[in-house]
């Protein structure tokens, strides 16, 4: 577990660089492990993120996208990597929420060979329908499945990702059942879902508003405790008849575990001061995500949202009798 003492252990300098190496961090550019393709949802805020990072700390911070195995691949990077804090990961709820929960031989630890820095944003899941659905809202959706079980198709970005878990804990929580249909990212479904191809879609806000604002598809459903303003006119999954039902993923800012205390400290009080910029918090909010509150900015408040969340992803697997393979 992420402990207080754990944290500050883990924080500690090695033994075999000198505090003195670091007082001038950063004096180079500075590598940030996006371990999804570029334009994603998790790029988006990384992107958003880094720009005025790099901005205040006076160096480059340079997004690489490394995608592969839901995450696990960019996420493996910088856990193997040179804890100096010169590559960091901008990790989200697949390869340190899903993963550990569903893939038995994960090639790294999250609470082991992570230090969390802080949360940036949470990317609310939303249901989302074809035009060509006769379902306008949830309670529409679930008299569909309950007539039709096991029929309806349901996609998501992937086996396995922070979607897939919202939907199985969705039909658990609902008592019903449809056919999920997996893809490789969440814009390899939009066309199958303009056209009727795939009915409904369980997926993160920021991809699913441009189609709901452009009339191609319709967001029936938001899993918060409160509406969108985004979307004031959408009903959270709450409304609907399913109390307590939130998912999302996330966005957040991770080094190796044996990074420096300095390293830390600077990395994390430049992300707070950036999350504190109206034109940042606005950038955030204007794409479907939710800025992380002061508490989550920290390494500690970070920790303890990664720890919820992944007792909330085993409840969910556990509720789908989902096993690690």
């Amino acid at each position: 577990m992420w402990s207080r003492r754990r944290l500050l252990l883990a924080a500690a300098p090695s033994l075999a660089i000198t505090r003195n190496a670091y007082a001038a961090y950063p004096n180079r550019p500075i590598r940030v492990i996006v371990p999804f393709a570029a334009g994603g949802n998790t790029d988006i805020l990384a992107r958003i993120l880094t720009t005025r990072m790099a901005e205040r700390l006076g160096t480059p911070m340079v997004v690489e996208n490394r995608a592969g195995a839901g995450g696990s691949v960019g996420a493996e990077l910088v856990a193997r990597a040179t804890p100096d804090g010169y590559t960091l990961l901008f990790g989200a709820g697949g390869p340190l929420t899903a993963n550990p929960v569903l893939q038995a031989r994960l090639p790294y630890d999250v609470e082991r060979d992570f230090r969390p820095i802080g949360l940036v944003g949470i990317l609310p899941m939303v249901c989302q329908v074809t035009q060509r659905l006769a379902a306008r809202n949830l309670p529409d959706l679930l008299a569909l499945m309950r007539a039709r079980p096991g029929l309806v198709t349901v996609a998501t970005p992937g086996n396995g990702s922070a979607a897939h878990l919202a939907l199985e804990l969705f039909m658990a929580s609902a008592n019903v059942r449809a056919s999920h249909v997996p893809y490789r990212g969440g814009s390899a479904m939009i066309p199958d879902l303009i056209s009727g191809t795939v009915e409904v879609a369980m997926v993160e806000l920021p991809s699913a508003l441009p189609l709901h604002q452009n009339s191609q598809a319709s967001i029936i459903a938001i899993a918060t405790d409160q509406r969108s303003p985004l979307l004031p006119n959408v009903g959270t999954f709450i409304e609907g008849g399913l109390p307590g039902f939130t998912a999302g993923s996330y966005g957040g800012l991770l080094a190796p575990s044996a990074a420096p205390h300095e390293v830390i400290a600077a990395l994390q009080a430049t992300l707070a001061a950036t999350l504190a910029e109206p034109a940042v918090l606005s950038r955030i909010a204007e794409v479907g995500a939710i800025p992380a509150t002061e508490a989550q900015r920290s390494p500690e408040g970070f920790a303890a949202f990664l720890r919820q969340e992944l007792v909330n992803a085993r409840r969910a697997a556990d509720l789908a009798g989902l096993r690690p393979a």
